[in-house]
């Protein structure tokens, strides 16, 4: 059975997401804003926080969060490269995807050393 809080924290999530797509019809420069904020890091954070009360388990946690941005980002760039070389949406999105899982796969491998 669903606890009320994961109902909150699933209804949260979702406004998150639908606030962006909507303020992205009006501002692209608003909803890239919103997106780009770390909400959802900070949300789990707090999750964390409100369920465990263990600071060395956010302290982890954030730190790996950082470890795992820097990989993500060339993705950002790969996907407008591509969408402005005539490529579909869905074959930009999944080549940048991809990309992003085999750098995950390298950081992964590296911050373990």
């Amino acid at each position: 059975m669903l606890s009320m809080l994961k109902i909150v924290k699933a209804v949260t999530s979702g406004m998150i997401i639908l606030i962006a797509s909507e303020v992205s019809n009006r501002s692209t420069i608003l909803a890239a804003l919103i997106i780009a904020l770390p909400l959802v890091s900070i949300i789990s954070l707090t999750w964390v926080w409100i369920e465990t009360k263990d600071v060395s388990k956010i302290a982890l946690l954030s730190s790996q969060i950082f470890w795992f941005v820097i990989p993500s980002l060339p993705m950002f760039l790969i996907i407008p490269a591509l969408l402005h070389k005539g490529a579909h949406f869905f074959i930009a999105l999944l080549v940048g995807c991809s990309v992003t899982v085999i750098l995950f796969y390298i950081t992964h491998y590296l911050i373990r050393l």
